[in-house]
């Protein structure tokens, strides 16, 4: 088997291991931690399609991308604490549809309150919370959330 070209490729194939593995996956959908930017509680919804924008899905891709997203989001405010996230996604990518629910924290205000504010905290995230610490509790956060997935599966 050849390894894909694009990373999106890579992990939902499962030939990319993600920071504290899967959260969630559909016959249709992966759902994981981002693998460049070590945000607690920050997931990618991909779709395992080649697919580019949202309305390529089918019907039942659709309905069943918005209760995965609507799951993980419950699960977040309720198992994480997360109140408020971005939810971001773009049309020009070059591989798979993906969304990304990136949790406001508190530490973020500094950065502003706006969508223009999330390429700055993400470039931060990036480059000053690779610590051990700041990744164990990454990892805590996915297993927190696969846990709780798992356990109120609809």
């Amino acid at each position: 088997m050849s390894i894909p070209t694009w990373l999106s490729c890579a992990v939902v194939a499962g030939e990319r291991e993600t920071l504290g593995g899967t959260i969630v996956e559909t016959e249709n959908f992966h759902a994981h931690q981002d693998v460049a930017y070590p945000i607690p509680g920050l997931v990618i919804v991909a779709a395992k399609r080649h697919v580019k924008c949202l309305d390529e899905l089918s019907e039942d891709e659709a309905a069943e991308f918005m209760q995965i997203v609507r799951r993980i989001r419950c699960q977040q405010r309720e198992s994480l604490g997360i109140e408020h996230v971005y939810y971001f996604y773009n049309e020009d990518t070059t591989h798979h549809f993906h969304l990304w629910l990136v949790p406001r924290m508190t530490w973020m205000q500094s950065f502003g309150r706006s969508v223009e504010s999330l390429r700055p905290v993400l470039l931060h995230a990036k480059t000053r919370m690779n610590t051990p610490e700041h990744l164990a509790e990454v990892v805590r956060c996915v297993g927190v959330l696969r846990s709780a997935l798992s356990a109120c599966a609809h």
